[in-house]
């Protein structure tokens, strides 16, 4: 008995260990995955089918700078970071797919954005979606809500009673919202796919803070619903943003300057929302069961049930990312994809030169039957003109002489 409870403490301290040492993000037919200093991404390219991998070692600006580590500091750190590691992975995911192979007739936009902005296209086309995205959540969860409040509320007396009922009607409209939008997007087939490699990354990071080994049975048996997920985290600030606007808006009645404030306000809430989130992540008590519940069941949207060829995606960008658990998997992986790479180009290159045998093989009899009949369809004139093959011939002497 006492080895048995000593066994289990033992196991119990190591998945402790593992907890919040890594997270993920789901992309377009693959999965990003990073660690304390390394991030992965895997996809599976369009072409071949094939996992294509890739890591690069990445250290956080606080690890740098103490400071930029204390709490709700840390919180704006990581969110700014995340959201330029996102763009990032996205651009590279993208150009991992193997879409290049697929030749595409380009437009004139295409052409003259080539012409223009040369090797500036695609940071000016990434700056552009930025503000444009940055635009339409500030837009959607912060101004409209505002403003149908206004609607509701209009010139009403000014007080603290009248202001908190503001902010919680406003707090109703965002997580409709938001739900809306997030409910809607699940109908756009691309975004389905990703909502399965969302699964994937949620099920192979339970199975590994779990000590199992990562296999696509074990991966298949966990839930994907993660309490450290970036939609449980913006649900929380959704509801947080509630008691922010009570403590500190209620005296506000104009929408654009209620806008403002709350824009002036997003780094309050990120950093409580990071430091719950951060906490749930490590802690499974009561409390943190009912607050992280209403991002679990928001889940139920942004996430589905991975297949096993999208599981192994997820399985495959873990590993790399934690060259410490899994020493040698991304280079063998890359190792793997060069040699069957060389290998497809071999075979490719013989095919070729098998061809090209085979013509030059071609019986003479087949070479010289009907050598003219080119020549023929060359000269040949129209059957309604009327003309002779020979009167080409007399229209060319003429021009012989006016040229001697």
């Amino acid at each position: 008995m006492g080895k048995n409870k000593q066994s289990d403490k033992k196991q119990e301290t190591y998945v402790q260990s593992r907890l919040g040492t890594v997270g993920g993000q789901a992309l377009i037919e693959g999965v990003m995955m990073k660690s304390k200093n390394y991030t992965a991404v895997a996809v599976r390219r369009m072409d071949n089918k094939r996992i294509n991998v890739s890591r690069e070692k990445t250290t956080s600006i606080g690890e740098k700078h103490k400071f930029l580590r204390l709490p709700l500091i840390r919180g704006v750190v990581n969110f700014v970071e995340t959201m330029k590691l996102s763009f990032k992975t996205l651009t590279k995911a993208t150009d991992m797919l193997g879409l290049d192979a697929e030749e595409e007739e380009e437009s004139k936009f295409d052409r003259w954005m080539e012409k223009h902005l040369g090797k500036w296209v695609l940071p000016v086309i990434t700056g552009i979606s930025t503000v444009l995205g940055i635009a339409l959540a500030v837009g959607l969860f912060i101004w409209l809500p505002t403003f149908l409040c206004d609607l509701i509320f209009g010139s009403a007396e000014s007080g603290f009673g009248s202001g908190a009922l503001r902010s919680v009607v406003e707090g109703v409209f965002k997580i409709v919202i938001f739900i809306t939008y997030i409910w809607l997007t699940a109908f756009i087939p691309d975004m389905k796919r990703v909502y399965r490699y969302h699964g994937a990354e949620h099920k192979s990071i339970f199975c590994y803070e779990k000590g199992l080994p990562l296999t696509v049975e074990n991966v298949k048996k966990q839930i994907r619903f993660h309490p450290r997920c970036g939609t449980s985290f913006l649900f929380f600030m959704l509801l947080l943003s509630i008691f922010i606007g009570i403590a500190c808006l209620w005296w506000v009645d104009n929408v654009w300057l209620r806008t403002l404030l709350k824009i002036l306000l997003l780094p309050l809430s990120v950093s409580i929302g990071y430091e719950f989130i951060r906490y749930s992540g490590r802690h499974n008590n009561l409390l943190t069961k009912i607050i992280s519940q209403p991002g679990l069941w928001m889940q139920r949207l942004t996430t589905k049930e991975p297949t096993d060829d999208i599981i192994e995606v997820g399985i495959a960008s873990l590993k790399c990312a934690l060259p410490d658990a899994f020493p040698g998997f991304y280079e063998e992986m890359i190792e793997n994809e060069k040699r069957i790479s060389e290998q497809e180009e071999k075979e490719a290159e013989e095919k070729k030169a098998k061809a090209s045998e085979n013509i030059e093989n071609v019986p003479e009899e087949e070479k010289s039957e009907n050598p003219e009949t080119p020549e023929t369809e060359k000269t040949a004139v129209p059957e309604d003109t009327g003309k002779s093959s020979e009167e080409p011939e007399k229209q060319t002497e003429p021009e012989g002489e006016k040229t001697a």
